[in-house]
């Protein structure tokens, strides 16, 4: 995967490890998820996926039910999904997704992070084209797994690569592939620990240790935002 890529996850791991911020973060992904397509999870592949991702956390199953409920409760908050793209220090670029019942004070949060780290906001579908939508799905691997077996299996329902890194096992395609994907694996037996929708650069750009650490800054910022649900880059 690389030294960036190393860097880059045991630095995001270790601020996700903040329960206080991941729990809010993922009851709202519940809850739009709820809000969207009903609150059984068998019947919403979205709301399944993100209590699985919830429970990868360790969130506690109150919580979880707590987050559904909201969705469908009289006092039911109106939480909008956005999207912000921008370009950071170092020219490193930014896809930020947001979850929120206030677009004017995200917005304004998001750009304030981008401003004091001397990047900027730029117009939505300005980096598209540098980014490829792909469903993610990861998971330990299983005694025996034969890697080349599996991407038999997973190739019709529209695999596009598998990789291994120490015990974790990460599956790759096509976003529109989400639902076919998963229902695969699970059909395989196959526990999924965590499963997204994520973007991944097609040019990927190797910074430095000094770079890194500037963009870091930013990055932090944005991240710990309670509206902010995920942060994607062209880092290598």
């Amino acid at each position: 995967m690389g030294r960036a890529f190393e860097y880059r996850r045991a630095a995001k791991e270790k601020r996700w490890d903040k329960m206080s911020k991941v729990f809010p973060k993922l009851a709202k992904a519940i809850t739009v998820a709820a809000k969207e397509g009903g609150a059984d999870p068998d019947m919403n592949a979205k709301l399944r996926t993100a209590i699985q991702n919830a429970k990868a956390e360790n969130m506690p199953k109150d919580n979880i039910d707590a987050a559904i409920k909201r969705a469908s409760g009289k006092d039911a908050e109106t939480i909008v999904e956005v999207l912000y793209e921008g370009k950071g220090p170092h020219g490193v670029l930014v896809f930020v997704e947001c979850a929120t019942d206030n677009t004017t004070r995200t917005v304004a949060n998001v750009k304030s992070y981008f401003n004091k780290t001397g990047g900027q906001i730029v117009p939505n579908g300005s980096l598209e084209f540098m980014f490829s939508r792909k469903s993610v799905f990861e998971f330990e691997k299983p005694d025996g797994l034969d890697i080349e077996e599996l991407e038999l299996q997973l190739i019709d329902a529209g695999l596009d690569q598998v990789e291994v890194n120490e015990n974790k096992v990460y599956v790759y395609g096509d976003y529109t592939n989400f639902g076919s994907l998963q229902s695969e694996i699970e059909k395989l037996k196959i526990n999924i620990s965590k499963a997204s929708l994520q973007r991944i650069p097609n040019s990927p750009v190797e910074f430095t240790e000094e770079q890194l650490t500037d963009i870091e800054k930013l990055l932090d910022k944005i991240e710990d935002d309670e509206d902010v649900q995920a942060v994607y880059t062209n880092i290598a």
